[in-house]
């Protein structure tokens, strides 16, 4: 289940705010001009199936996204737990970083920590199968696929270098909860 979780950046112990209603998930995104949505497949998508496919299936959303924001490029990306590199891999974006495009992702399946830093609050999103998160460009963030990492993700790219990150060298994310899938919504 998709999970809002508003932190004070001084206080990872106590959440502000919890919620695992997707409208009320955007309503609170939006007000920090995060785009997140829910979408459903025209088509079935079969464990295992091709990026093609996958792409098919979502046909509609990506046009309009790509219509609406000018991006040049799309792929799908997929992580097992078994994957052979999977420790390196999380570890290369658990730390405070931004990027200079919008980083936008589709989960097709499996899930996905997002934690925003903006202002003086943490934001720390479940992304699940069937979400969209569009974080904006110089947000400054961290994302944490978890130990045994499973997600199938459609990412979209306005240039190709735009999604290198640039870290801020602080230790905040050292100090908020990692992700371990099937830990409860609390």
């Amino acid at each position: 289940m998709s999970r809002l979780r508003i932190f004070s950046e001084s206080d990872p112990s106590h959440v502000e705010l919890v919620s695992s209603d997707h409208a009320e998930i955007a309503r609170e995104l939006a007000k920090i001009n995060v785009r997140f949505e829910q979408w459903e497949a025209s088509q079935p998508v079969a464990p295992g199936a091709s990026s093609e496919d996958v792409l098919a299936a979502y046909r509609a959303d990506i046009d309009r996204l790509v219509a609406e924001n000018g991006f040049q490029s799309v792929d799908v990306v997929s992580i097992a737990p078994d994957h052979p590199q999977r420790e390196t891999m999380r570890g290369k974006f658990l730390e405070e970083h931004f990027h200079k495009e919008d980083e936008v992702r589709f989960f097709v399946a499996g899930s996905g920590l997002f934690t925003l830093h903006v202002g003086d609050k943490i934001y720390e999103i479940l992304c699940e199968q069937g979400d969209l998160i569009s974080v904006p460009d110089g947000t400054t963030h961290w994302f944490d696929m978890g130990p045994e990492p499973y997600f199938v993700a459609i990412r979209f790219f306005t240039q190709p270098d735009g999604w290198v990150g640039h870290f801020t060298g602080s230790d905040i994310a050292q100090r908020f909860p990692r992700y371990e899938a099937g830990q409860a919504a609390a």
